[in-house]
């Protein structure tokens, strides 16, 4: 089958339109990106930090602690302490989120000793200055982080999947073009892949707050949508399953899982797009 045709399967499995967050497109000046820029700068410290702690024999939890001194030291504000949207049970009382395995979204922080193998999810974002930056990395745990050099690996394949996609959105993200591009270019990936695209979940605006207009799928066709113009901020975060689409919650409303329990991998960084291209707010030192 040719990419279109699996385009075509993938729109017809759609569940619906994301929902709307309810708030204005603001395109950003030049300074308001810089001060995204700082808070990005500290939430990239954050991630390669923790990702390099995520050792076998390392407890969860005590990623989530570091990250919660690195918070207070930093003085920013946690985007996810006491987060309360309608879905979860209860305030979410963790500053990061940590997704284990077949755990993508939404990652509950709960006491697991990782081993050798596990495929653990960092999503973090934080204010600094009234400012939102927004980023997520997957890795193997007891692995080094060049999953591109071990394609055999079905884990290390996934994970660098959705980096190759987050890499294509990213340079799709230009004046001129569409939300359906960025949408396109990531599908397009993970499609080639072999990999279903759930779009009940994708990359938002943001700004001053976490989630804000508009909302950007991780599959689209091309020249359609949102018109991308200079000063679009915005977090695209590609995100699948080795075998399906479909997703579960945990009981508690919190992690969002993959309905065969297959691993899974997500990959974001905040942006904006300048009159010369896309910037990376949340630049770390791989392409995670």
């Amino acid at each position: 089958m040719g990419l279109r045709s699996a385009f075509d399967r993938a729109f017809a499995r759609r569940s619906g339109s994301p929902r709307r967050r309810g708030s204005a497109i603001e395109l950003k000046t030049p300074a308001q990106i810089e001060q995204i820029a700082v808070t990005g700068r500290f939430v990239a410290d954050v991630l390669t930090e923790l990702s390099a702690m995520a050792e076998p024999g390392v407890n969860v939890m005590d990623l989530e602690h570091r990250a919660r001194a690195m918070v207070k030291a930093r003085g920013a504000e946690s985007c996810y302490w006491d987060y309360a949207p309608s879905f979860g049970d209860g305030p979410f009382r963790n500053v990061i989120c940590l997704s284990v395995n077949d755990g993508v979204l939404h990652g509950l922080p709960r006491p697991h000793t990782l081993a050798k193998g596990d495929v653990l999810t960092l999503d973090f974002a934080v204010s600094i200055d009234g400012w939102v930056a927004d980023s997520a990395t997957t890795v193997q745990v007891g692995f080094d982080d060049d999953v591109a050099s071990r394609p055999g690996d079905p884990d290390a394949r996934l994970i660098d999947s959705t980096r190759r996609a987050l890499d294509a959105g990213i340079a799709a993200a230009v004046p001129g073009g569409t939300l359906g591009d960025i949408g396109f270019a990531i599908g397009a990936v993970a499609l080639s892949d072999g990999y279903r695209v759930n779009t009940g979940f994708g990359g938002h605006g943001l700004g001053r707050t976490m989630h804000e207009d508009p909302h950007v799928p991780n599959l689209g066709r091309r020249g359609q949508g949102l018109v991308l113009k200079p000063g679009l901020v915005l977090a695209l975060e590609p995100w699948w399953a080795i075998g399906t689409d479909e997703i579960v919650y945990d009981p508690d409303g919190w992690t969002i899982r993959s309905a065969d329990g297959s691993n899974t991998a997500h990959s974001e960084h905040t942006i904006a797009i300048t009159d010369d291209g896309p910037v990376v707010l949340t630049p770390r030192p791989t392409t995670a």
